[in-house]
């Protein structure tokens, strides 16, 4: 884990989401809460962690409200913002995970309401 790229990313993603909070995990490690609001309204609170990154794409769980389906999201509760194998560290950094995140909510909110996910499917596992 980049420590030191985390942290210039979280300065870099508080200037577009400014309810982020940065918190140590007991490896020395950091990982992000976040809260995001979508366009109905409804506020959710998000859990950012960094295993392997930036190698590997941070994992975006939702943390409050609790979400009741497994529509795209993985076993481990983490959802599927995007495809993992889309992952580019030079390209990709914490500011596009949490817009990405949003979009991901804002299709939640349709699912619930419609129940049907707006945009492309993959299995995930």
């Amino acid at each position: 884990m980049n420590v030191q790229r985390i942290r210039i990313e979280i300065q870099q993603t508080m200037q577009h989401f400014p309810n982020v909070e940065t918190y140590a995990t007991a490896d020395g490690g950091l990982y992000v809460k976040a809260a995001l609001q979508t366009s109905i309204g409804q506020m959710y609170v998000l859990a950012v962690t960094f295993v392997g990154y930036p190698s590997e794409m941070p994992k975006v769980t939702v943390i409050t409200p609790a979400i009741t389906h497994l529509k795209h999201m993985y076993t481990a509760g983490n959802i599927c913002y995007m495809h993992p194998n889309m992952w580019n560290p030079a390209r990709h950094d914490l500011k596009f995970v949490l817009s990405q995140a949003a979009v991901w909510l804002n299709k939640h909110e349709v699912y619930k309401q419609t129940n049907r996910w707006p945009g492309p499917a993959l299995a995930h596992t």
